[in-house]
């Protein structure tokens, strides 16, 4: 639950119940203040000077205020604590003008910073809640801010449980509580939302999606979203180091039947090596279903038919994951491969991807991707440059200079048609280097009771349901 630690958006959505950030953004994916009321950026663009909230305080009775903002982003940056993506933060320093007003000074123009300042990441803690019983600098446990509700209780792998904060400063919520359970079983969230035990759930079968849809007492919501779905191809191995061979495999995979078959149509195949809600996206290509290219691509690589391969994937961490890994396996051996499927559990499975290259023995793996906020700057770097585990998330190990050219040139450009440019080039250069199999960009789909209004979906795959209420 530690904001800085987070690397997914349902862990996410659960911490922004009761942390804030400077920014936010709205449904539309518009970029808005939230703790800070407005903000001024240097010329150079190196320089962001926030105004913030008066009258703010934490759950704890302690002052929001730039002291406490410094604070948070002066942890974020020491290499004293983890933080996964802290490459979206190339944060120099941070100064206190005043106490309502703080200045932050980045390394090199980064024209993403606001963005990413809406993400939980970059979410503000309670400086004082640091010594409090189960915390410590490095690892907030029991976490302190300033939003709508606070952590009352939370029960490890089965529930969290949030109280509305009377002294809030902004928009009051209409719930007592918020319940929050951990339930991993599609079909089991599914039963409890239709016995009327919760009122909302996130990625129910999909098969029954359709039934869902059907039944008056329910809403649904097939929100977009901007999770990728991918099969990661570990370039370093001599098996998959031929650009041919990484083409052939995106060729013999018919994506769009694995959307309407096993996924029911909630998803869009991949036309570039990023979701079209992310600034930055420009539409780079398709590799049709064409079995006999791909066979040609494998005789022309010298890869033989009877070529052994492993597919590693997780099971019920994305929609649909083990049915769609086994239909992916199906089509690579039509084209005369030897598939062989693992199934890891969700830690093992991330601790395996995420080996050095050295000592990386997968060969393919079943990945998803929701940047968590809509530019093209975060899932570039961390997945399409050379910023590889163990200090990146790149885990094909894919190296290009050029494609590493365009993504740092796009970083620290200001002009946002000229780092559209650059990131539409780097994609289309991304796409013919082929170190995933591109497999579709994920819907998120959400299914809550007809007598709860409000509720809603950000771009970034987070349920909007902090304001729910109930319907009349």
């Amino acid at each position: 639950m530690d904001p800085v630690q987070t690397t997914t958006t349902t862990v996410g959505n659960l911490v922004d119940y009761t942390v804030e950030t400077l920014t936010t953004i709205d449904e539309a994916g518009r970029i808005l203040p939230l703790l800070a009321e407005g903000w001024t950026v240097s010329a150079d663009g190196r320089q962001y000077t926030f105004k913030l909230h008066p009258g703010v305080r934490f759950h704890d009775g302690s002052p929001f205020d730039a002291k406490a903002v410094k604070w948070n982003f002066d942890r974020l940056i020491d290499p004293a604590v983890r933080v996964p993506i802290r490459a979206a933060y190339p944060i120099e320093k941070t100064d206190v003008v005043d106490p309502l007003t703080v200045r932050i000074t980045l390394k090199h123009p980064y024209a993403a910073f606001l963005g990413a300042l809406s993400s939980t990441t970059s979410g503000l803690l309670s400086p004082a809640s640091a010594v409090a019983p189960g915390n410590d600098y490095k690892n907030y446990v029991h976490i302190v801010g300033t939003g709508p509700y606070t952590l009352a209780e939370r029960r490890k792998g089965e529930s969290l449980t949030f109280a509305r904060y009377p002294a809030y400063w902004g928009r009051p919520t209409s719930y007592e509580s918020v319940v929050v359970r951990i339930v991993p079983e599609a079909a089991t969230r599914e039963s409890l939302l239709l016995a009327g035990q919760v009122d909302l759930i996130i990625l129910p079968p999909l098969a029954d999606v359709p039934a869902l849809q059907r039944n008056p007492a329910l809403k649904v919501l097939l929100a977009p979203s901007d999770r990728t779905i991918f099969v990661a191809i570990n370039t370093r191995k001599p098996l998959l180091s031929d650009r041919r061979v990484r083409q052939a495999l995106n060729y013999a995979v018919d994506k769009a039947a694995i959307v309407k078959n096993v996924l029911f149509g909630a998803a869009d195949p991949m036309d570039a090596p990023m979701a079209s809600t992310l600034f930055g996206y420009c539409r780079t290509g398709a590799y049709a279903h064409d079995p006999t290219r791909a066979k040609t691509l494998l005789a022309q690589a010298g890869i033989t038919p009877g070529t052994r391969l492993q597919l590693l994937h997780p099971t019920g961490r994305y929609v649909q994951d083990k049915e769609a890994a086994q239909a992916i396996a199906g089509y690579l051996r039509e084209v005369g491969l030897v598939v062989e499927l693992q199934t890891m559990d969700w830690p093992s499975y991330v601790a395996t991807i995420s080996t050095p290259a050295e000592r990386n023995t997968t060969q393919l793996h079943f990945l998803g991707w929701a940047p968590p906020f809509l530019d093209a700057s975060q899932q570039a770097l961390q997945f399409l440059s050379t910023y590889a585990p163990p200090g990146g998330l790149a885990t094909s190990f894919y190296a290009n200079p050029e494609v590493d050219r365009l993504i740092l040139a796009a970083e620290q450009e200001l002009s946002p048609d000229r780092r559209r440019s650059l990131y539409c080039e780097a994609s289309k250069q991304v796409w013919e280097d082929a170190p995933w199999v591109f497999l579709w960009v994920q819907r998120f789909p959400i299914v809550y009771s007809a007598k709860v209004t409000d509720v809603g979906s950000l771009p970034n795959e987070k349920f909007a349901a902090v304001h729910a209420r109930p319907a009349r």
